[in-house]
């Protein structure tokens, strides 16, 4: 057990709890598709932490991080994928429900209709948001090992980053059903309008900063 695991917890839980892009994102996906959009979305972006860290295993992410290059493109590209889906939900806010689905699960309650979402869109969006951000590849390369008190196993990294991936999977899934709780609220129209525009403009602003910021 890492003796570090306890500080180690409560910034992963801060890091995880604190409003970024995923969760602009989630919560978007979530109003269009119901629950099971926001925990795909969610496994999404658990997906694109367990890449990075396979990655900082075998050394990728350190090489990433080290190239300033490749961390620049890498970042840019991230900044325009924000942006894309900030305009997408903007142009979503502007059109009328078309037709709509019942839920039959946790998507809704007591049947409240949401719009479909297919969960591979769902799951490929959130794990695109996490690949194409190369901060989380410093997460594993600078938080992590903060953590690691000398002499502690070499596998004690391995450790650490399962249990940020853990904390980051349990969160996803408390999120998604509370989206579902909240289906009938969030199956109005007036809400859905509003929950895409606010998450548009806070995704296009989230991208044009991570475009403009340094390391």
């Amino acid at each position: 057990m890492p003796d570090q695991l306890l500080p180690f917890l409560l910034v992963v839980a801060v890091l995880t709890l604190t409003p970024g892009p995923d969760m602009a994102l989630v919560l978007r996906n979530g109003v269009r598709g119901g629950a099971s959009a926001a925990w795909w979305t969610g496994l999404g972006c658990c997906a694109g932490i367990a890449g990075y860290a396979a990655a900082s295993a075998v050394g990728l992410a350190a090489l990433l991080a080290a190239s300033a290059t490749a961390f620049t493109v890498l970042k840019v590209v991230g900044a325009l994928y924000l942006v894309y889906l900030g305009v997408m939900a903007l142009w979503h806010s502007r059109r009328r429900p078309g037709a709509a689905v019942a839920a039959t699960d946790s998507d809704s309650v007591a049947g409240a209709a949401v719009p479909s979402l297919r969960r591979a869109t769902a799951f490929r969006q959130g794990l695109l948001s996490n690949l194409l951000n190369p901060k989380i590849a410093l997460i594993f390369l600078t938080l992590i090992p903060q953590f690691v008190t000398p002499g502690e196993p070499v596998w004690t990294t391995g450790v650490l980053a399962a249990v940020f991936l853990v904390v980051a999977v349990v969160w996803w899934r408390a999120f998604s059903l509370a989206v579902g709780r909240l289906g009938r609220l969030l199956a109005r129209e007036r809400v859905r309008t509003a929950i895409d525009r606010t998450a548009g403009v806070v995704l296009i602003g989230l991208g044009v900063r991570v475009a403009l910021s340094h390391r």
